[in-house]
């Protein structure tokens, strides 16, 4: 109960408006460093031909260009160098919480991009710990939220960027933690190997290293995307 006041009275404290606008600010600033990124990359010249990794944005530009041209993409849009939110989200998201690894965690890590808001909102709502990444990891790494630092009516809140801000509680590399299931979003994904790609940042890959470091995961620990 005290946790939930505390939460609540530094809620009351946070600037809401403030921290979207440079959220998205900065957001901005990313999108267009990896569109030049990605502008050299899919095309034909020496420097891109040189990259190992060229091939990579060339399979993220088929699909973003594609998730627009069919419409199956949904709101933050264009999705062009983002985790893009498609189509059936919440049914994903849903088809997930059945999953005995999703039934029996305790705790969840879940990326803080659209497509899973759901499953933060599930994780939350089962009574789990989430665990998310603080955006673009610019403020610190990790917070972690619980429903007993909640009401039922800020759930929904906590599920997103400014409500990570408002009641998680930021953790640190020192913090003992087991984390059961990693969630995470995907430009694209191989079916058949489960190999995928995110947007082309890394910070899928930086935050399970940091994981691993911290021993809260381990080479059995599940990763769905």
């Amino acid at each position: 109960l005290q946790s939930r006041k505390n939460s609540t009275s530094d809620a009351k404290e946070f600037d809401e408006s403030a921290f979207e606008a440079e959220r998205l600010r900065l957001d901005a600033k990313a999108r267009e460093s990896m569109a030049q990124i990605s502008k050299t990359m899919t095309e034909t010249t020496a420097e891109a031909e040189a990259d190992p990794k060229a091939w990579k944005w060339v399979i993220r530009k088929r699909i973003w260009d594609l998730m627009e041209a069919q419409n199956i993409a949904q709101n933050p849009r264009p999705v062009h160098h983002r985790i893009p939110n498609f189509v059936g989200a919440s049914s994903a998201a849903k088809k997930l919480s059945e999953l005995e690894a999703f039934v029996m965690a305790n705790c969840v890590k879940v990326n803080p991009d659209s497509p899973q808001k759901q499953v933060r909102f599930l994780t939350l709502s089962d009574g789990k710990k989430l665990l998310t990444p603080q955006p673009r990891l610019r403020t610190g790494f990790f917070s972690i939220l619980e429903s007993s630092m909640l009401t039922p009516s800020t759930i929904n809140e906590a599920c997103t960027s400014v409500g990570v801000a408002k009641y998680g509680r930021p953790i640190g590399f020192d913090e003992k933690i087991k984390v059961d299931v990693i969630v995470i979003g995907s430009v694209a994904v191989d079916p058949k190997t489960g190999a995928r790609l995110g947007k082309g940042e890394g910070f899928a890959e930086l935050e399970y290293g940091m994981l691993r470091y911290m021993g809260a995961i381990d080479d059995s620990t599940p990763v769905v995307t």
